[in-house]
């Protein structure tokens, strides 16, 4: 009886844990809600050739068990199969100060090739881009209308930059570059 006990929580625990894994899969996806944002539509650009493009930081793996160290995990090259990576960034200073780390990118690997995806935002630097998408996705009133949330991170993360080259000084508000016009009204 305990051992049929046993297996049941077993089985529970099994249930929490794949639902546990679907939300974060789903999480690591939350990214393509930009597409359905305010914010103009990212192109998708690719790369062909050897494997030259990590995710992000390595190169495509995959995690498997240890044969010499039960109970821990070993990184192997991909030979063949999918990897990914989601949007990486994190908070600085304050909860509403978002830090873009690096994009989100989908890897097809083939006995030493690749084939990448990655999205490639309308600006030349993708910092602002996606800093501007985390401000409205986790720092504004979701109550709000789109128009006032983007007004709403403004307030809270202006884009505004100025650079000077050559004496000349140029002044960027990179939600003009970002934002869709019928929201900036």
């Amino acid at each position: 009886m305990s051992i049929w006990l046993f297996k049941m929580e077993n089985l529970v625990l099994d249930k929490q844990d794949k639902v546990m894994k679907l939300k974060y899969r789903l999480e690591r996806l939350r990214w393509w809600k930009v597409l359905f944002s305010p914010l103009k539509p990212f192109t998708i650009k690719w790369y062909v050739g050897k494997i030259a493009l990590g995710t992000p930081y390595f190169y495509p793996r995959k995690t498997v068990k240890s044969k010499t160290k039960p109970g821990y995990l070993e990184f192997k090259p991909l030979i063949v199969g999918f990897d990914s990576c989601s949007l990486g960034w994190k908070t600085k200073w304050t909860d509403t100060d978002f830090r873009f780390e690096h994009g989100p990118m989908l890897t097809f690997v083939f006995f030493g090739y690749q084939i990448a995806a990655m999205p490639k935002p309308p600006t030349d630097w993708p910092n602002p881009y996606w800093e501007i998408w985390l401000c409205y996705e986790y720092a504004t009133d979701k109550t709000k209308s789109k128009r006032e949330r983007i007004k709403q991170c403004r307030e809270i993360m202006p884009q505004k930059w100025v650079s000077s080259k050559n004496g000349v000084e140029t002044r960027i508000d990179y939600y003009e570059q970002v934002v869709k016009p019928k929201y900036l009204k």
